[in-house]
């Protein structure tokens, strides 16, 4: 194993210098042939992927881990579809991020450059491998990718592609490393190599990423898990915060930027709570909520004349289970949703920044004040005004794909596309000058 793992990191340190004579035009050539490879053999590939959900299904996994396991046409098209993006954004290698001159003649200048040799450390998802492989090849860094054991043929058959549209555009060296030993000890040894690897971006559950920091001698760039809040303020658009609340809980609610907990101002709530309690009823989402919230989804409530688009009646008091207070800091990934009745924008505010994990957090509102407030005061990394927070990701903010989110503060913070990818280095040019 360790002759394994000496091998890996040596030869990504020898790719990561082999960048320099890759020029901007060349690289995006490669990715629009990763793209189209991806398509082409979208066969192999998902042939390969049954094995995985096979394999995750005869062992009984959450049904939650297996659709981040599984792929279809759909989801390969959307992999294609990001290459593609990745190959139409601007090359941030040699720009320029400022310069000037000092007054003995110096010309300064701060250029963004490589980090150097990325090590990502995945589970679930294929995707990844794809989405990792291209913004690292667009920004010169070499890769060293180690997915789980229960993506593993799905990631090797996706590298395998990538790795021959490589070739089929003359790139003479390999510019990332698909680890298929998928053994613990590996992941520990590679996070040891400090002297060949300058990052790592742990991608999973919150257990594997605190194993990561816990024994990585390298950086790390990560988030623990996403516990995302919708606030509905008192002045929210109920039809607006119940379409918004729905998707973010039942459009995919495996990812970690599906809303886990909702916040109602107790103006609102009385209102919006039942409505919202009768959506979530058609999808079978658990709900779990405070003594207020509770109370108003378990009584009386005509809805005629509050919400559009819903019948009038009782609200089925089945499925409403009181929270504990391990729920207000629970990430779900399921169909199970947290809802508390706050007093004021300040109570929701406070309770975000308590639990929350600072991934990204919403508030509904037609006041502007009142979403100023909340951008400004909510510590997470994305805040977002009257929208889902399912769009807290790289290629909805038009990075092209993200390679992970960070909630850290150095660097790094949220969706990291591109630039996040590089780090800068100074260069200066004088004529001769000596310091005195």
């Amino acid at each position: 194993m360790k002759n394994y793992v000496k091998n890996i990191v040596r030869k990504a340190r020898e790719s990561s210098y082999a960048f320099s004579g890759i020029g901007a035009k060349q690289k995006n050539k490669v990715l629009l042939k990763m793209a189209k490879y991806l398509i082409l053999n979208k066969d192999f590939i998902l042939r390969e992927n049954k094995k995985d959900v096979e394999k995750a299904l005869k062992a009984k996994l959450k049904n939650s881990f297996i659709d981040r396991l599984a792929l279809n046409e759909k989801r390969l098209k959307e992999m294609s579809v990001s290459l593609k993006e990745v190959a139409r954004l601007k090359d941030p290698i040699g720009t320029i991020i400022s310069q000037w001159k000092r007054p003995n003649g110096l010309n300064i200048k701060k250029v963004r450059v490589p980090i150097g040799v990325v090590l990502v450390v995945y589970e679930a998802r294929p995707s990844v491998t794809s989405d990792c492989a291209g913004l690292l090849f667009k920004t010169s860094n070499a890769g060293i990718l180690r997915g789980g054991k229960d993506s593993i043929n799905s990631n090797i058959a996706i590298a395998k592609i990538l790795e021959k549209a490589v070739r089929d555009c003359g790139i003479k060296f390999n510019p990332f490393f698909m680890v298929e030993d998928t053994s613990h000890g590996v992941v520990d040894s590679l996070l040891k190599e400090d002297k060949y690897i300058d990052v790592v971006i742990p991608r999973g559950g919150e257990a594997l990423i605190r194993k990561t920091v816990q024994n990585s001698r390298i950086p790390v760039i990560k988030h623990y898990k996403g516990v995302c809040h919708i606030y509905v303020d008192k002045q929210a658009d109920l039809n607006k915060a119940l379409k918004i609340c729905v998707n973010a809980k039942t459009q995919r609610p495996s990812v970690c930027n599906a809303v886990e907990t909702i916040l109602a101002h107790e103006d609102s709530a009385v209102k919006f709570f039942p409505a919202l309690k009768t959506e979530f009823d058609k999808h079978g989402v658990e709900v779990r909520a405070d003594a207020k919230a509770a109370k108003i989804m378990k009584g009386v409530h005509p809805v005629r004349g509050q919400l559009r688009g819903i019948r009038p009646g009782r609200i089925a008091s089945n499925g409403v289970k009181k929270a504990a207070e391990s729920d207000w800091a629970a990430e779900y990934l399921d169909l199970i949703v947290a809802v508390k009745v706050v007093k004021d924008i300040d109570e929701a505010i406070s309770h975000i920044n308590r639990y929350g994990s600072r991934h990204t957090d919403a508030i509904i509102t037609e006041n502007s004040a009142s979403a100023d407030k909340f951008v400004k005061e909510v510590d997470s990394a994305c805040c977002f005004v009257n929208i889902s927070t399912r769009f807290s990701d790289g290629y909805q903010f038009g990075l092209g794909a993200e390679i992970g989110i960070s909630t850290d503060k150095l660097h790094a913070r949220g969706p990291m596309g591109l630039e996040e990818l590089t780090t800068y280095k100074w260069v200066v040019t004088g004529n001769g000058q000596i310091r005195k």
